[in-house]
């Protein structure tokens, strides 16, 4: 069709010129739509969704999309094992005699060739200490007397600390179940010990989990920025959820049978921080005195958009928020004026993309999306220490999403709580720098504390 002589017509004539082409988008945006639906849309992936990584199709599709390696891989830089620094044991062996013509060299001056770490493990075996409590009748008032237990060694149990501690890291750090617990303990260690002593041991830390998950709860209470998520889990057969809470200083875990806000105000106990991060589920939000929405999804939305076929509005607003996330990664070096401008940077250009006019139905429905949380998508820009988005949640309770996977759940009440303050401890341990295995045994002990 060719072009009318714009120079030609009058305003009046444009003005209907482009009422007629906006009627005609608006006909084969809807023509659009019809041939889509009949097609149907792209399936959603973890890619443009909420979908998880293991919903995918792996290996479907014959590979496609894949990117072929051309031509011979570089070569990497080769690496080796660092001597250890402290070894245990220094075992120097002298020569003898020449390795070419055997002539007797015991008496000469030798110098170190060659050095290098041999390493293994001694035999475990677990150590039996026998407690004999000795008491006779007293002289005095003529009862019988007893000497107390040493500390650490009280009847009971007969499976000390260092066992409690490596029975629960195995369990809930890497997932492994109670047979198999038993079987480990008996063929690796030489340990007797039942499916049934396990879990009674567990559960016996019930009181201690309890004590640090308070202290932990109350740490979390003075933090300014808090972020949290939230997954389903198993217990006794029925859907519960498990809710995550993270500041700089603390990680808490909490396990609930509903998904609610009440849930999270429970926790909160009246406190506001002054920034919440999390996904966009309605029961997280108004929780903080501003909020910071995760960017991973919105981005999956977007990509999804541009799956569905918008190639206009969608593409631009994924440039946009990608540019912002880079800038929020520069923030350290970055001066407080030049991080503000950026900041109303980041807004101006996100309003002035909203204005584009949008035909793709996924564009207006990602528009829509965006209105509805117009003013959570740059918190980070004027506020350097919130992340922009919510991936340490997400990081953290991916664990309780693996024990999930390999356990099938908790068949107790008792055992989800132990798994939540088992997470809460080792979480906010690893904070503080202590690996999971040193912040159980400190719980069992009875030293852990929250800095």
């Amino acid at each position: 069709m060719a072009l009318p002589l714009f120079h030609v017509l009058s305003d009046a004539e444009k003005n209907e010129l482009l009422v007629a082409q906006h009627e005609m988008i608006e006909r084969l945006a809807a023509r659009i739509s019809e041939l889509e639906a009949l097609v149907g849309k792209p399936r959603k992936t973890s890619k443009n969704s909420h979908v998880p990584p293991s919903k995918d199709d792996f290996g479907k599709g014959g590979g496609k999309g894949r990117k072929s390696r051309g031509g011979k891989r570089p070569p990497r830089e080769g690496k080796h094992r660092p001597l250890a620094e402290t070894p245990d044991k220094t075992e120097r062996v002298m020569a003898t005699s020449c390795g070419h013509c055997g002539t007797d060299v015991a008496g000469q001056l030798q110098r170190c060739r060659h050095r290098y770490d041999h390493i293994d493990l001694p035999p475990i075996r677990p150590m039996v200490t026998r407690i004999e409590l000795f008491g006779c009748r007293c002289r005095g008032c003529g009862k019988r007397y007893r000497a107390p237990a040493p500390e650490g060694m009280t009847p009971g149990t007969p499976f000390g600390p260092g066992i409690r501690s490596l029975l629960a890291y195995l369990h809930h750090s890497h997932h492994v179940g109670f047979e198999r617990l038993s079987r480990i303990a008996r063929e690796l260690f030489g340990l007797v010990i039942s499916e049934g002593a396990i879990a009674n041991a567990l559960r016996r830390m019930g009181a201690g989990m309890a004590t640090a998950t308070r202290a932990i709860g109350d740490k979390l209470l003075s933090a300014r920025i808090i972020a949290s998520d939230e997954t389903t889990t198993r217990t006794n057969g029925v859907i519960h959820w498990q809710w995550v809470f993270l500041s700089d200083k603390a990680v808490l875990h909490k396990i609930a049978p509903r998904r609610a806000r009440s849930v999270a105000e429970e926790v909160l106990r009246g406190h506001q921080p002054d920034v919440w991060v999390s996904d966009r589920y309605a029961g997280q939000q108004e929780l903080g005195r501003d909020h910071q929405v995760c960017l991973a999804h919105v981005l999956r939305d977007v990509q999804y958009a541009i799956d569905c076929g918008d190639t206009i509005f969608a593409p631009k607003i994924r440039d946009h928020l990608r540019w912002a996330i880079r800038v929020g990664k520069r923030r350290g070096s970055l001066r407080d004026t030049t991080l503000a401008a950026y900041a109303a940077k980041a807004d101006n250009t996100l309003t002035r993309l909203m204005r584009m006019p949008i035909a793709h139905p996924a564009g207006k429905v990602l528009l829509k999306q965006i209105k509805a949380w117009r003013g959570k998508f740059f918190v980070f820009l004027t506020n350097r220490d919130v992340p922009a988005t919510n991936n340490i949640s997400e990081r953290e309770i991916r664990p309780s999403v693996v024990f999930r996977k390999v356990t099938g759940g908790f068949r107790s009440d008792w055992g989800a709580q132990i798994h939540a303050g088992y997470r809460s401890v080792t979480g906010t341990a690893r904070l503080q720098g202590k690996s999971a295995l040193d912040a159980i045994r400190d719980l069992v002990d009875g030293n852990f504390a929250v800095a």
